[in-house]
């Protein structure tokens, strides 16, 4: 039996409709909420480490990646779950498991919400 789930994807017009984490930095001043949920994901890939494993699962096939595909960074294995067990407390990564292997996949709407919070806004053009 399996557990696989086909999840839907995110299309062009679902992006308009992401609502990001926090306004874009030149909207307003961040609340503190705001301000505690964007330090919270850019903590997490402010480690080059965790930078390069969101950027290998972000840009793998499918857009998911099985442990065992992403583990070679350099670091010994336990170090990689560390490192992917904050990404996930950070809500940049969810994941399944699969049998013995766990597969990672960006949560669909963290790209699109930390493009936008990037992004200048009307008051700074």
């Amino acid at each position: 039996m399996s557990n696989m789930k086909v999840l839907p994807l995110l299309d062009a017009a679902a992006d308009e409709e992401v609502a990001p984490c926090c306004p874009p930095l030149t909207e307003r001043p961040f609340t503190a909420e705001e301000a505690e949920t964007a330090a919270r994901m850019f903590k997490a890939l402010g480690d080059p480490v965790r930078l390069r494993l969101f950027s290998a699962v972000a840009s793998h096939e499918g857009g998911e990646a099985c442990v065992c595909d992403i583990s070679d960074v350099g670091v010994s294995q336990p170090t990689v779950s560390h490192h992917l067990k904050k990404l996930k407390e950070a809500g940049l990564l969810t994941s399944e498991r699969r049998g013995t292997w766990v597969y990672y996949r960006v949560e669909p709407s963290v790209l699109a919400a930390m493009g936008k919070l990037l992004t200048i806004g009307p008051a700074a053009a």
